[in-house]
């Protein structure tokens, strides 16, 4: 006879256990304490009898267990014991458990450095999933949702800081992917965030494009009474137009003096590729020069602080703004603008040319797969052109527009 709610409630314990039945193998277990547990007595395709427990009374009502006893009866009529079943699920549960965010991102950060990824990549990764740690670092990841993101990304857009907000929701969902990859996630909840956040607004690094304006600085940094190794990273600054963290951590065992050229190596440049940087006559002489104040060192430009460390971008740029020029005018990365820009603008060397000079990535993504040339006899050329301009632009204090552009 089926059992009742009102029948269950008035079983009382006895000195033993005893059972009371609700039909198809469901049982009500009453035990000398009191409790009351629910079991299901069946026997799977291999005719074994077997007992699942489906917890304890009245957490479990009596309408649950019935449902779990059908259940049970399904996955029993699709050859499935749903001892096994349940054991399989619970290990499932276990095993997304321990599969938080903070764990895959830890990963992720691990498989970057096995990689070669440059340090400097590594410790932004760690920043920025550190962001969202705090919120869900250790929730399971498969159970993220696209609104918990959204909320953590929401946080730091609404500080001003809408670029942070947009490499955070990248990074994010790079982690995510990596979870899907592995079998640890089905999605990744980032994908459905597009235009969720503000756009920040492209904001070019300032650069003096003017020739005349160029030569002043020039003589500028020329007279500047700054440090031997600030005064030679803005003058090669000039000269080789790399970005300043390429530059600023060069080591001496990348420079071939007697052969004029700089190898930097993958692991230091944005596009992760090696890149050979001829050398202008001029660059090698204040390499030289140098080389007698830091060549006992592995930098090139080691700070005052610590040896083992270089200058900071920022030592540049206080040095800029010292001679007289403002943010707004002149920063340490706008080296590569203003010798983009002229060198343009002159006619003389190719647009691939000058492209590869700076490292920049090409656009043409089929022509960057095929593209095996690196023009280095005309960067060879272009560097020593480039050299030889900027010391005419030392030496006319008038407007320098058509000095070697005739």
């Amino acid at each position: 006879m089926p059992l009742t709610d009102l029948a269950i409630r008035g079983f009382k314990p006895a000195e033993k256990p005893y059972k009371k039945s609700d039909g198809g193998g469901l049982q009500l277990r009453v035990m000398p304490s009191g409790s009351k547990l629910w079991v299901l007595m069946y026997r799977n395709a291999k005719g074994i009898q077997r007992k699942l427990s489906f917890g304890a009374y009245p957490t479990v009502t009596l309408e649950k267990a019935r449902a779990k006893r059908s259940e049970a009866k399904t996955l029993l009529a699709d050859g499935i014991d749903p001892f096994d079943h349940e054991k399989a699920a619970k290990a499932h549960k276990l095993d997304s458990e321990a599969h938080t965010f903070a764990s895959v991102a830890a990963e992720l950060l691990a498989k970057k450095k096995r990689e070669g990824k440059a340090s400097n990549t590594i410790g932004k990764r760690e920043w920025l999933y550190s962001l969202a740690g705090d919120a869900f670092g250790r929730r399971p990841i498969a159970g993220i949702t696209p609104p918990e993101v959204l909320k953590v990304l929401q946080a730091v857009e609404s500080t001003g800081r809408l670029e942070t907000a947009r490499r955070m929701r990248s990074s994010i969902g790079e982690v995510f992917r990596f979870a899907v990859a592995t079998g640890r996630a089905t999605n990744d909840p980032t994908f459905a965030l597009r235009g969720a956040l503000a756009k920040p607004q492209v904001k070019h690094r300032a650069a003096i494009l003017e020739p005349a304006r160029f030569g002043e600085l020039l003589r500028a940094v020329d007279g500047f009474r700054g440090q031997p190794e600030t005064v030679a990273a803005l003058k090669l600054m000039a000269l080789v137009y790399q970005r300043p963290g390429e530059l600023r951590k060069a080591e001496w065992r990348e420079f071939d003096l007697d052969k004029a050229f700089w190898s930097i190596p993958a692991s230091r440049m944005k596009m992760r590729r090696d890149q050979r940087v001829p050398l202008a006559r001029q660059a090698v002489t204040i390499l030289r020069e140098l080389h007698t104040i830091t060549g006992r060192g592995d930098l090139v430009f080691p700070g005052i602080v610590s040896a083992r460390k270089p200058i900071s971008e920022n030592t540049l740029n206080i040095a800029l703004r010292r001679m007289g020029f403002g943010a707004d005018e002149m920063t340490s990365h706008g080296f590569r603008a203003t010798a983009s820009t002229i060198l343009n603008e002159s006619g003389l060397f190719s647009a691939d040319a000058i492209e590869i000079a700076q490292s920049r990535k090409d656009k043409n993504a089929v022509r960057a797969i095929y593209s095996r040339s690196d023009f280095f006899e005309e960067r060879q050329r272009m560097a020593q052109w480039w050299a030889d301009y900027l010391d005419e632009l030392r030496i006319d204090k008038k407007d320098n527009s058509e000095g070697r552009m005739r």
